[in-house]
């Protein structure tokens, strides 16, 4: 699970006539341009970690810069997602995700044409941004354009379909490594692009009663200059030193700007993070659980992708390939535990799906060289995909009946948050996990550090397992349709609201 984006749900529309039927022809541009524009996003944020080695070979780039090439564009869509959400009830969904498109298509080119470290961290962050206003938005839109009746059928198509993408996205991604160059790895979203911008010109913009609602700008920045000095510490720390004057000032001030985003939060009159939802206990239990499952998913999997690309001897593709398993365990349980929640309640489903995906980052952490595929990586994946499968439904169903009907939508992004910022900060610790210090190169540091990483991946894997055991209870509240979590890079899907005359 690790991990898909927000999605804040936003309140439907209430001009009937600009709904749409799912069979109809804009019906269908709909679902085409959303799953367009989702895989696209997916591509961006997941491809390019079986690309690390390869650039780290081209640009001649160490440890921590190549962790900007991920952290740099986790961060900026983590960080933006919520204000994007509040734009694109402001200025328009549809408007909203043709402008994110657009400058994740100009992120796209400058990452393959980068001609150094430094740009293509620029260009991957400029990506981030183009992904933070097609996440929220793309899926805003597709809940808020069709009919009511539509609406868990088609979010169910468009979940199917972007798991699909983030599957076979590291397969496609190591391919082109192996045959092309890393650099096609940055043009992969580029046709997705293309062809969501051309669908798009068929879906009309539906409007909605917060259009031209305040954006809560202030709140925005705060969080990415909160978020953005935390995670330059964690990445830097390991290199530079702990203590070394610039890691702790910008320590200091992340946290400091995240203190002052939860003062400032609290007192807006429209915030982009409505504080009062946490004082529910389980809602709050369900997030922290969420932020720990997801971060050791998401580092898990950047792990596992180096792992067998440094040291297990596979090709690119072969590392992108390793962890599919795990995806098609997930789609075919994700279901099944579906409809176990109702008989058995979520918690613990929750508690044994974690556990289950604990005990598979055990078996992968034991994967070395000379052994064959289906003793290093098929068992610990099956796991994994097991437990994801078996936990993620009954998590998403938890955090949305934490909540009142009128704040699914809120729930749903909040909980979509905390997987990415958890994603975020985990895989910024992968440097220090590992024991990347002094300017080690990333095989010799893997080399010794990718067993006790992996352990601490499973041993937070237990944490979240605790959390939700002591924590989250299974009081049962009738909610609207939904669907789970996407397996790799953490995001909500959205709720359908049910409409109102």
């Amino acid at each position: 699970m690790s991990a898909v984006g927000t999605v804040s749900v936003v309140p439907s529309p209430r001009v009937a006539p600009d709904l749409v039927a799912l069979r109809s022809r804009t019906g269908v541009a709909l679902i085409a341009a959303t799953v367009l524009a989702s895989a696209a996003g997916t591509l961006d944020a997941s491809a390019s970690q079986v690309a690390i080695p390869a650039i780290g070979r081209g640009l001649h780039a160490g440890v921590a810069a190549l962790q900007w090439t991920l952290t740099g564009y986790l961060l900026t869509v983590a960080a933006l997602l919520l204000l994007s959400g509040a734009l694109a009830d402001r200025f328009g969904r549809r408007r909203l995700v043709t402008v994110g498109l657009c400058t994740m298509l100009v992120g796209a080119a400058g990452s393959a044409l980068a001609p150094s470290i430094g740009v293509l961290i620029g260009a991957r962050i400029l990506q981030g941004i183009g992904g933070a206003m097609v996440v929220p938005s793309s899926l805003a839109m597709l809940n808020g354009t069709l009919r009511s009746d539509d609406r868990a059928r088609g979010i169910g198509v468009w979940a199917g379909l972007e798991t699909l993408a983030a599957s076979v996205g590291p397969y496609a991604a190591g391919w082109l490594v192996d045959h092309v160059s890393w650099r096609a790895v940055y043009l992969l979203s580029v046709p997705l692009i293309l062809a969501a911008l051309v669908v798009l010109r068929k879906v009309p913009e539906v409007t909605t009663q917060r259009l031209g609602q305040p954006v809560d700008a202030v709140g925005g920045a705060l969080a990415v200059l909160g978020l953005g000095g935390v995670v330059y510490a964690l990445t830097a720390g390991p290199g530079s030193g702990w203590l070394s004057a610039w890691v702790v000032v910008t320590a200091a001030v992340g946290v400091a700007a995240l203190i002052a985003l939860l003062v400032t939060e609290r007192r807006r009159l429209a915030p982009m993070l409505r504080i009062s939802l946490f004082r529910s206990r389980q809602f709050d239990a369900i997030n922290l659980g969420t932020f720990v499952l997801y971060g050791a998913l998401a580092a898990a999997s950047y792990l596992v992708f180096l792992q067998c690309e440094l040291h297990l001897g596979y090709s690119a593709a072969g590392a992108g390939a390793a962890l599919i398993p795990e995806t098609v365990m997930f789609l075919v349980l994700a279901p099944v535990s579906g409809a176990l929640v109702s008989r058995l309640g979520p918690r613990w489903l929750m508690v044994a799906g974690m556990t289950l995906v604990a005990i598979g980052l055990i078996w992968l952490s034991d994967a070395h060289a000379g052994q064959p595929y289906a003793e290093a990586v098929l068992p610990g994946a099956l796991l994994w995909g097991i437990g994801i499968g078996v936990a993620v439904t009954p998590l998403t169903a938890a955090v949305l009946a934490a909540v009142s009907d009128t704040d699914l939508g809120e729930a749903s992004a909040i909980n979509d948050a905390s997987a990415r910022i958890g994603g975020l900060l985990v895989i910024a610790l992968v440097p220090a996990l590992i024991g990347a210090t002094g300017g080690q190169s990333l095989p010799h540091a893997l080399a010794n550090g990718f067993q006790p990483a992996m352990l601490v991946m499973a041993g937070l894997c237990v944490v979240a397992a605790l959390i939700t055991a002591v924590f989250v209870s299974d009081e049962r509240r009738s909610a609207p349709g939904m669907a789970p979590h996407a397996p790799h890079h953490g995001c909500a899907l959205p709720v359908t609201e049910p409409t109102t005359a």
